[in-house]
């Protein structure tokens, strides 16, 4: 089933410490989310709202019209998957995956099987014995095999290996094409997910700071280089994000629609112009340092 969450004016509250403030969000489907924050920004807080972890402070939090704190008919609804280490933990993967099967309605068990052989990961070994990244895989596993409607992935996968996580990028697309479903996936790893991501939710300081499609938000940005000079004078009209120079050689990175005369006179005037990342609008609009890949 199609799953619709919605977020309406929701704060959280720690005593008196304001953990969200003011969250304005509808996350609805099939779609394949990407949760951005600095570290503090409120995303694992946010994610454990969504998965009946918590109950907002003020406000309002519903899944299909529902309020979800504790409602038993949206529970099942939502499946939330995160660093787990298993340092005394004696049950073997198959087994764990076995009760899984049997608690999540949605839970598809040979799924999970089939993902285990593609990981090459033993599940007849006790979780205990596992390295953090096979520990991270199994999570990975068992989260994709949930096929919870609303599917969330709070930083699971990044004590995995790099082929690890390419196989896990190439596993997401392919279950989002054969089972759609709302994917939630919050990472630090932007330059190497941002290709999953069908929209983006950047948190800062407790608050939404921007929520948008993923096409329509890299096309509001752009880099121009070229001459100093002649960048400094276009400049002068744009909202610069920021901006690096060399000697006489001048790029600036702008984060606003570019109508396209300004783009014909920037290109007659002999500057290069090229596309943004979502790394480029995400470390400049929070103004922090890039997060580490």
């Amino acid at each position: 089933m199609d799953a619709v969450i919605k977020l309406h004016h929701a704060d959280l509250n720690f005593g008196r410490t304001k953990a969200l403030s003011d969250i304005n969000l509808t996350i609805d489907g099939p779609k394949i989310y990407g949760l951005l924050g600095r570290n503090g920004s409120g995303k694992t807080t946010l994610l454990s709202l969504l998965a009946n972890y918590r109950e907002v402070t003020r406000g309002e939090l519903t899944i299909n019209g529902e309020p979800l704190f504790e409602n038993e008919n949206q529970v099942s609804n939502v499946h939330f998957t995160f660093q787990r280490k298993f340092k005394e933990e004696t049950e073997k993967g198959k087994d764990i995956l076995k009760d899984a099967a049997h608690f999540i309605p949605s839970f598809d068990l040979d799924y999970a099987l089939s993902l285990a052989e593609r990981f090459q990961l033993d599940l007849n070994m006790p979780m205990k014995k596992h390295s953090t990244g096979r520990a991270s895989i199994f999570q990975v596993i068992k989260g994709m095999a949930s096929r919870a409607p609303v599917t969330i992935f709070d930083e699971a996968y990044t004590g995995m290996d790099a082929p690890s996580r390419e196989l896990f990028y190439e596993v997401i697309l392919e279950e989002q094409a054969l089972h759609p479903r709302i994917f939630i996936l919050s990472t630090h790893l932007i330059s190497e997910m941002e290709h999953l991501f069908d929209e983006v939710i950047i948190l800062h300081d407790s608050k939404v700071l921007l929520h948008d499609n993923y096409e329509s938000l890299l096309s509001q940005g752009a880099s121009l280089t070229g001459n100093a000079e002649t960048v400094d004078r276009f400049a002068s009209q744009l909202k610069v994000l920021k901006e690096k120079r060399l000697g006489r050689t001048k790029s600036i990175i702008i984060f606003q629609q570019i109508n396209d005369r300004l783009l014909q006179e920037a290109e007659e005037a002999g500057l290069d112009i090229g596309n943004v990342t979502l790394q480029d609008v995400f470390t400049n609009v929070t103004k922090g340092e890039e997060p580490h890949e």
